[in-house]
């Protein structure tokens, strides 16, 4: 594998994308968007972390924040345990590290929410230090250069991988790690033919010799998504909407919800329900459907707008500047919200 550091490393000098956070690659910005780029396209990843970093602009500042106010900038993104994981190793970077990142794989990987590959991508992209990165960009372009068919989602094939680079990583140990990444992200790319003619690393894989390249990487199958069906209630009073916070723990832990329940309930049986919260509801305004998707559930929700005609201390009542401004509502939920008439 060491015949193709270098050309791999010159390519990425001449067509790396400008990226904002490859600007300043101190290991806070670099842990930032590690965080940020998991199950995040980098398109919608951009403007997410230069909010954050104008927000947030230092460990010491990410510490020190309100959790509510970090969640909201968070909004949108989903997998809100990256972001409490974020909050909380800041914390532990300021109490014991002073704020400063360590220069030790280990001390940064023993933080909480930093795997394998983030404390990898730390070490070599910030601190120029000889640690793999493997991700599934990495390892698609790795199974292409060996014309490997072992599924990529192994612990086999990453150890695999993480071994082999590990005995061939050049003195730009963060320059060959970012490469790699975007090799993987553009010319090899996933779930489409890789572009070999403009590849940098061409004439070393064995993919592209033998004609194999399109059909790589394997990968296990897929388990079915769990599938769950809610009905979301939309319940306005006097300007104000009615939310609730999630349990602290589980899915969408802490974060603030529009009322609901498991299943799909008829128009009659969403009236007794309200009547049961003690709500008097003045007016069953419209209902309508929507579905979100999260790693290994699917929610069928059906979501019924109501005006009641008071408020109940069961709820928080906010109005929409309130929940624009200061509640960090999931995207499961905000697809009802952008379908109120609150602005």
């Amino acid at each position: 594998m060491e015949n193709f550091s270098r050309p791999l490393v010159d390519w990425y000098k001449k067509e790396a994308r400008p990226l904002p956070w490859r600007e300043e690659p101190t290991p806070y910005r670099v842990w930032v968007s590690e965080i940020m780029l998991q199950q995040t396209r980098i398109e919608a990843a951009r403007e997410y972390f230069n909010r954050f970093t104008r927000a947030f602009p230092t460990v010491e500042a990410l510490a020190a924040a309100e959790l509510d106010d970090v969640l909201k900038l968070w909004e949108g993104l989903g997998y809100y345990s990256r972001v409490r994981n974020l909050k909380k190793a800041a914390g532990i970077l300021v109490e014991q590290f002073g704020g400063v990142f360590p220069k030790s794989y280990d001390a940064i990987r023993a933080l909480p929410g930093i795997g394998d590959y983030t404390a990898g991508a730390i070490c070599s992209i910030a601190f120029d230090l000889p640690t793999p990165a493997v991700d599934g960009n990495v390892l698609r372009v790795v199974a292409r250069l060996w014309d490997d068919g072992t599924p990529i989602d192994t612990p086999e094939m990453k150890l695999s991988v993480t071994q082999a680079l590990e005995a061939v990583y050049p003195a730009q140990a963060g320059l060959f790690t970012q490469a790699l990444m975007e090799l993987g992200a553009t010319v090899c790319g996933p779930n489409r033919a890789p572009d070999c003619p403009r590849c940098p690393c061409a004439a070393h894989c064995l993919g592209y010799a033998h004609g194999t390249a399109a059909a790589l990487p394997a990968k296990l199958p897929k388990r079915e998504k769990r599938q769950e069906e809610k009905t979301v209630f939309i319940l306005q009073c006097d300007g104000c909407f009615a939310l609730r916070r999630r349990p602290p723990k589980g899915l969408l832990a802490g974060l603030w919800e529009f009322p609901n329940v498991p299943g799909t309930l008829t128009p009659e049986a969403a009236i007794g329900l309200l009547g049961d919260w003690n709500l008097r509801p003045s007016e069953l305004e419209k209902s309508i459907t929507r579905k979100h998707i999260f790693t290994h559930i699917v929610w069928e929700m059906r979501g019924i707008y109501a005006q009641v005609r008071e408020k109940t201390p069961e709820f928080t009542w906010m109005t929409p500047g309130e929940i624009d401004t200061q509640a960090a509502l999931p995207t499961a939920f905000r697809l009802f919200w952008e379908e109120t008439e609150h602005v």
